[in-house]
């Protein structure tokens, strides 16, 4: 997840949307805040993001086995 960068201005204008909060829902929102600094971000192993072909067949019977599975049509279907 990218972080966002606020300078002094921006946050200020954002105080004063949620300064009229009642103070129920700003320490909800302290709460949520503070839950967020405490993520930290995982390292992904990119192995884990894709799946590998596992077979016991060689590369030539498996070349063999997609040519014969194909179908050839006889007919030409045109667009008329």
């Amino acid at each position: 997840m990218a972080n966002l960068t606020l300078n002094y201005r921006t946050l200020e204008k954002y105080f004063g949307m949620l300064k009229g909060l009642d103070n129920l829902s700003k320490k909800k929102l302290i709460i949520k805040l503070t839950e967020s600094l405490d993520i930290k971000e995982e390292k992904v192993d990119l192995r884990t993001l894709f799946g590998a072909w596992e077979d016991d067949k060689d590369s030539d019977k498996i070349i063999k086995e997609i040519r014969k599975s194909r179908v050839e049509k006889a007919e030409d279907l045109g667009f008329e």
